[in-house]
């Protein structure tokens, strides 16, 4: 061990460092020539979509969805459920652990910007061999060998690459925060979505109920008739089949019902039967709030798919900084002091102290090749994150313009549709009172009870997707998330091609 005490040999030694690092650098400047990338993340203006997202002129006074716009459908029930599910969906609970995972992995990239401080002792019997090296008195008799120091590290980061290391960890995380987003917002949409088509299953429970009823009151009055000579047993038979029909139906829309609940447990997070304690949910009940009147197009910072596909872009970027800097030296400065003795029982003495610092330089000279790969992986990635972008950006303008364009296709409808079952309950009321009365026959009675049932299901049906068509264009919109509050706007720019 030594330690450099003349300040001429220091000034030497950090000159001869400083002219290393030059030619170095400059060396690994051209290294990586011709490695590059032109990909650019898209800006919303790239997108055709003013006639796709242009609200209508008879746009109703809806809101853009706020962090609670699960309330605006008028269920407490459904919010409660909800709740629970933010706190025990066992997929929720994935998404949390990969957050503090990438929070972990970021503490750990700023550990290399601060210096490192070990301290080691130790207490060795030795006996040296009398044939080697080790002369009299030494050779063939036992010591004590006492150590304590003080060790001291820190690299410069000259080129960035822990810094840039750091900023691809935070980068990562951020994007795993945004994806924990996109995960609460994907289960509480399809809670909503779940228990919307609940609500729908009991009205058209209640629909075939009513349908059984009549057919059971058909099947009474048929019997009544065949009794006076009026119909024959093909009549009756006719309405028997009818009858057990309506049962049929009725049973499997009770199935169904049963399965629907039995997810809405699942997606709760607590089993399948938690489902089936909820009271049933009346669709009637159940607001369908309006098209928000003012549709921004700017959806950056609305979507957590977005953004989290932002922050990966930022990662990857990092990631090309971080393999650009391995084409530069590792320069470390380290330091030691402590006390080392072989011979004195206390090694606290100025005799036993130990002292040594300097520079350590690692330089890549012929690595085959591999940090120009591992370059290129990093441009590749970076591409390949833009490519995602880009997609995630297309298919959120696409997916707002199909629910807008859905929900404007129902809402035309749904005047259409009340007027063909106001018709077909008018007919069915009036066949029924003329078989009553013996003037038509049971199949233009049935004829007519199929049309007003088919109409009533119709109604309900299209009334369901209304409603779903609104949940999908309030999860398209973001669910009201803003990237802002939530601590993941990006401060800088969109980054340049590398």
């Amino acid at each position: 061990m030594h330690c450099i005490t003349s300040p001429a040999r220091r000034l030497r030694a950090i000159a001869a460092v400083t002219a290393l690092i030059g030619l170095v650098g400059l060396s690994g400047c051209a290294s990586f020539e011709g490695i590059g990338s032109d990909r650019k993340i898209a800006q919303p203006g790239d997108f055709a979509t003013q006639r796709s997202l242009a609200d209508p002129a008879q746009a109703t006074a809806g809101q853009w969805p706020g962090s609670d716009w699960v309330r605006q459908f008028g269920d407490d029930q459904l919010v409660a459920l909800i709740d629970e599910a933010l706190t025990a969906n066992p997929g929720l609970q994935q998404a949390r652990a990969r957050v503090a995972a990438a929070g972990a992995i970021a503490e750990s990239r700023g550990a290399p910007l601060l210096p490192s401080v070990t301290a080691d002792a130790s207490f060795t019997r030795n006996q040296f061999s009398s044939t080697t090296i080790y002369p009299a008195p030494y050779g063939g008799n036992w010591y004590n060998d006492k150590k304590a120091m003080l060790n001291i590290g820190y690299e410069l980061d000259l080129w960035n690459k822990n810094h840039a290391a750091l900023a691809q960890a935070i980068s990562n995380e951020k994007a795993s925060q945004a994806s924990e987003q996109e995960a609460r917002l994907v289960l509480t949409a399809a809670i909503v979505s779940a228990y919307s088509q609940l609500a729908t299953q009991y009205a058209l429970h209640d629909i075939l109920q009513r349908t059984v009823d009549q057919r059971a009151a058909l099947q009474n009055i048929t019997g009544e008739r065949v009794r006076t000579g009026l119909d024959t047993q093909i009549e009756r038979d006719q309405s028997r089949s009818s009858s057990a029909d309506a049962r049929a139906q009725l049973e499997q829309s009770e199935g169904q019902i049963l399965l629907t609940r039995q997810q809405l447990g699942a997606l709760s997070g607590r089993g399948p039967d938690r489902g089936l304690q909820l009271a049933p949910p009346q669709a009637t009940r159940l607001v369908t709030p309006p098209l928000p009147a003012e549709l921004p197009l700017n959806l950056l910072g609305r979507r957590p798919d977005i953004v989290a596909a932002r922050w990966q872009v930022e990662a990857a970027s990092q990631g090309i900084e971080v393999a650009r800097a391995r084409f530069y030296p590792d320069i470390n400065l380290s330091a030691m002091i402590g006390f080392d003795t072989l011979l004195n029982n206390n090694p606290f003495t100025a005799a036993s102290k130990s002292i040594a610092f300097g520079p350590a330089i690692s330089l890549p000279i012929f690595e085959g090749g591999a940090l120009r790969a591992g370059l290129k992986g990093e441009y590749a990635n970076y591409e390949l994150a833009v490519a995602t972008y880009n997609r995630t950006l297309d298919d959120a303008y696409t997916d707002v313009a199909r629910q807008i364009a859905q929900i404007h296709s129902s809402e035309r409808q749904l005047p259409i549709r009340r007027e063909a079952l106001e018709a077909a309950e008018r007919a069915f009321r009036l066949a029924s009172e003329r078989y009553r009365l013996g003037l038509v026959s049971q199949l233009t009675l049935l004829s007519a009870e199929t049309a007003v049932l088919a109409q009533r299901q119709a109604m309900v049906t299209l009334e369901a997707a209304r409603r779903d068509q609104q949940i999908a264009l309030f999860k398209a919109l973001g669910g009201g998330f803003e990237a802002g509050q939530a601590g993941l706007a990006l401060s800088s720019p969109a980054p340049r091609s590398p």
